[in-house]
């Protein structure tokens, strides 16, 4: 963001258009929206022509540009509409919201923690904050039975005390306040 409000990364693994019309973090129409996406939109080709009748012109022929344009037509309204496995972080270019989002089922898990300095930081892959300066990975002992009892961890823990997991088909709006 030219505010430096908001630094989204992306690695793609490219499935449905490998062309550049696919790279991520996606720009939307007009610039206003950019979306970092984890997943898939298995109604994408439903949605289209419904985006498309409302004036949208498409790119390429991603999920993730189907996705983004329709966060920008319906806002948080389309969330209900997608069909998929999904985490995805879309920042809004002129009010400086950021939409953490994750599919009902949480097949894709969303983590999210503050760091002292008070930056937020989030990813779909606990890997990815481990690269991050400033997260505490302080083992969270409470996690660390719930694994060893269910062999899984529920959401919002993670195996690291600060580090929160989004839970399945919630999302999260984080205001430049925020």
């Amino acid at each position: 963001d030219k505010d430096g409000r908001c630094i989204l990364g992306h690695r793609r693994l490219s499935i449905i258009d490998t062309s550049d019309a696919g790279l991520q973090p996606m720009v939307g129409r007009g610039v206003r929206s950019v979306i970092t996406f984890n997943g898939e939109i298995y109604n994408f080709l439903e949605l289209k022509p419904q985006l498309e009748a409302a004036g949208i012109r498409f790119k390429g022929r991603t999920d993730t540009e189907v996705l983004l344009e329709a966060l920008g037509l319906w806002g948080v309204d389309a969330l209900p509409r997608m069909d998929g496995m999904f985490a995805f972080a879309n920042f809004d270019t002129v009010t400086g919201e950021l939409l953490l989002a994750r599919d009902p089922f949480g097949e894709k898990p969303l983590y999210y923690t503050e760091l002292a300095n008070g930056d937020f930081v989030f990813a779909s892959e606990l890997q990815a904050l481990e690269k991050v300066p400033g997260v505490d990975f302080t083992v969270d002992i409470n996690a660390m039975a719930e694994v060893l009892t269910f062999q899984y961890i529920g959401a919002p823990r993670s195996i690291y005390a600060s580090v929160r997991k989004l839970r399945p088909g919630r999302w999260l709006k984080i205001g430049p306040d925020k």
